[in-house]
C-alpha cells in the first residue's frame, strides 16, 4: 500500500485522520485503559494496521483469546483490505484441547536457570537439588522424559532423588505445555511469520502459561545478535511484569521482561505493552516506554503516574483521559503524527474475545 502511515481512526471532533508512524515503533509502547475503556479492541486496530503497512513480524502474547481471529476479515470490509489481510502469515497457537495450531514449549531446550525456574529450585534454599540439577545441565540430561525422571528416582544421589521427587510432586510432567515430538513456539516464531499468536490463556496450570513465555522470551533474547526485529505484543501485561509477582517462575519472567525492556532495542526486540492500570507493570518497564497510548482512566493516582512517567506529555492533556467515552484514546509520543486525542476506527477483523452480553427476555 502506498500510504506508509498507520492510519488508526479520526482526530476527535474531525474528519482528519489519525495515523501512527510505523518506523517509530523500533521504540517500546506503553497502551493502557482501565476495563471497558475499548482498550484490547483498540490495540487490534494498531495490530491490523502493522500487519498491513509493514513487515515488522508480531509476536502476540494473548492471554484471553482476543486475538486468535486477527487474520479472520468482517464481513463489508473493503475487498483490497480483505485481500491483504488474507494474504498474511498469520499462525494462532493454541494449546491442544482447542481449535489452532499446537501451543509448546521444549524443557529439553530452556536455559538452565529457567529449568530450575520451572522446578521452583531456588539455588540457596534448595541448594544440594539445584546444584545436581546444574551437574545434569551440564551433561544434557535434563530431557523431556517420563525416563528421566525414573532414572533419577533411582539414583544413589540425594539431589537427584529429590529433583524426580519434586517433579512428580509438581506435576510437571502432565503439563499439556510440554512439545514431545511437535515443534514448540520458539521455533514457529523463528520462521517469522507476518503475525504468531499465542493463546496462553487455555492451559490448566498458570504455570504452564508462564513457562511458554519463559521459553519464548529466553529464546528471542539468545537470538538477539541476530538483529532480525519483532515487535512483542504482551496484553494484560501485568499477568508477566507485575512488581508484585512472587515465585520462582513468575520472578524469572519478569526479569526477562525487564531486561528486554533495557537492552532489547538496539537488537530490534521491540514491546508494546497493555494493561488496565500503569502500577500494574513494574517501573523498569514502563520507564523504558517511548511511545504512549491512554484510553479512558478515571484514577487521579493512575493519571498522576503517568504524567511522572511520561514527562513528556502536559498533565491537563493526560486529565482529558478521566472524559472519555468507550473507543477514544490519547496517543502521544514519538510513534503519533498529531500527539492528540482520537475516535479510533472500527475493526477491520474480528475480536476473539468479545464481552459477553446480558441475556435479555423476549
Amino acid at each position: 500500500m502506498a500510504d506508509a502511515l498507520l492510519h488508526v481512526g479520526e482526530l476527535d471532533g474531525t474528519d482528519q485522520r489519525a495515523t501512527l508512524r510505523p518506523e517509530r515503533f523500533n521504540r517500546h509502547t506503553f497502551w493502557c485503559g482501565q476495563s471497558g475503556s475499548g482498550k484490547t479492541y483498540a490495540l487490534g486496530v494498531v495490530l491490523e494496521e502493522l500487519l498491513l503497512r509493514t513487515e515488522l513480524p508480531l509476536v502476540i502474547i494473548d492471554p484471553n483469546a482476543d486475538f486468535v481471529r486477527l487474520g479472520e476479515t468482517r464481513d463489508g470490509v473493503d475487498a483490497n483490505v480483505a485481500a491483504e489481510l488474507s494474504s498474511r502469515d498469520i499462525r494462532v497457537l493454541r494449546p491442544s484441547h482447542l481449535r489452532g495450531d499446537p501451543l509448546h514449549a521444549r524443557f529439553a531446550t530452556m536455559l538452565p536457570q529457567s529449568k530450575a525456574a520451572v522446578l521452583r529450585l531456588d539455588p540457596i534454599i534448595d541448594r544440594i537439588e539445584y546444584n545436581a540439577f546444574l551437574h545434569l545441565s551440564e551433561t544434557g540430561a535434563t530431557a523431556d522424559t517420563r525416563a528421566l525422571v525414573a532414572e533419577l528416582s533411582d539414583s544413589i544421589d540425594p539431589g537427584q532423588r529429590g529433583i524426580a521427587q519434586r517433579t512428580e510432586n509438581l506435576g510437571v510432567l502432565d503439563w499439556q505445555v510440554w512439545s514431545g515430538g511437535n515443534p514448540p513456539a520458539s521455533e514457529i516464531i523463528e520462521q517469522r511469520p507476518d503475525a504468531t499468536v499465542l493463546d496462553i490463556g487455555g492451559f490448566a496450570h498458570a504455570e504452564e502459561s508462564l513457562t511458554l513465555v519463559l521459553s519464548v522470551l529466553d529464546d528471542l533474547w539468545s537470538r538477539r545478535e541476530e538483529r532480525r526485529p519483532v515487535l512483542l505484543v504482551i496484553d494484560e501485561a501485568h499477568n508477566v511484569c507485575s512488581p508484585d509477582l512472587t515465585g520462582t517462575l513468575a520472578v524469572a519472567v519478569r526479569e526477562r521482561i525487564i531486561q528486554i525492556a533495557a537492552e532489547g532495542r538496539k537488537y530490534g526486540l521491540w514491546m508494546l505493552l497493555s494493561t488496565q492500570r500503569p502500577s500494574k507493570v513494574h517501573p523498569g518497564v514502563i520507564s523504558q516506554c517511548d511511545n504512549l497510548g491512554v484510553m479512558k482512566m478515571t484514577s487521579p493516582t493512575d493519571l498522576d503516574e503517568l504524567a511522572s512517567v511520561f514527562g513528556f506529555v502536559p498533565r491537563e492533556q493526560l486529565a482529558l483521559a478521566s472524559q472519555f467515552t468507550q473507543g477514544q484514546a490519547l496517543l502521544v509520543g514519538g510513534f503519533s503524527s498529531e500527539n492528540g486525542v482520537v475516535r479510533m476506527r472500527q475493526r477491520f477483523t474480528h475480536e476473539g474475545g468479545a464481552d459477553v452480553r446480558v441475556p435479555i427476555r423476549t
